[in-house]
């Protein structure tokens, strides 16, 4: 599909990047605002042309080809504006970074492709003790939706405070074995919220932890 027909079909369901709002855990919108969105009551804000969504845009592809290369255990795949559903659950949907083959064993995995800016030491410290959440629920949300057996995070994390720039990758590898407990929370909340898109009422609004 076209880029334009990808953004409309992401009103449809709900994206891995929209898990993290569904829990009250995004940093860019509530989920009030993500109902507002997918109701048609608030208008999903253009990004496109930000800085910092552009780099992340442009920086995809090579990132997906340098994994190809560091580690050749893995077939490396992708479609360029392809949203899948899950066979059960056809609200729920996944844009993939890439699919991964693990040669010699079969199992499938999702390929995630994240440029970080690291503006602070408070941003630092989120990525010293592992991936952020939001990062993590959209991980988990994608693995669930094409039935991955694993999932690999490749960051970017591009630091510009106190020395200048500086810039570093990580690599995160997760078992779908390993977190069947917060993949099971995760839909049961997502479906709810479909369930308040579906017949028009307000969620109550989630309040970040103190």
């Amino acid at each position: 599909m076209t880029r334009q027909e990808w953004l409309e079909t992401r009103k449809k369901g709900l994206g891995g990047s929209d898990a993290a709002a569904v829990l009250g855990l995004s940093p860019w919108k509530t989920n009030v605002q993500l109902w507002e969105e997918k109701t048609g009551r608030r208008e999903d804000k253009d990004m496109s042309q930000d800085s910092y969504v552009q780099y992340g845009v442009r920086v995809e592809a090579p990132m997906r080809e340098i994994f190809a290369l560091d580690f050749p255990q893995y077939e490396v795949a992708h479609e360029e504006n392809l949203s899948e559903s899950h066979p059960e659950y056809p609200q729920l949907r996944a844009s993939l970074d890439g699919k991964l083959l693990e040669r010699g064993t079969g199992r499938t995995g999702v390929l995630e492709i994240k440029a970080a800016f690291i503006n602070s030491r408070a941003d630092n410290d989120k990525w010293k003790i592992g991936v952020p959440q939001h990062y993590f629920t959209q991980i988990l949300h994608n693995m669930f939706v094409v039935e991955a057996d694993f999932a690999i995070l490749k960051a970017r994390l591009i630091r510009n405070w106190d020395t200048g720039l500086y810039v570093t990758e990580k690599h995160f590898e997760f078992e779908m074995a390993d977190y069947q407990e917060d993949v099971a929370y995760l839909v049961e909340k997502e479906l709810a919220f479909w369930s308040h898109v579906e017949n028009g009422t307000r969620p109550d609004l989630i309040l970040p932890e103190i």
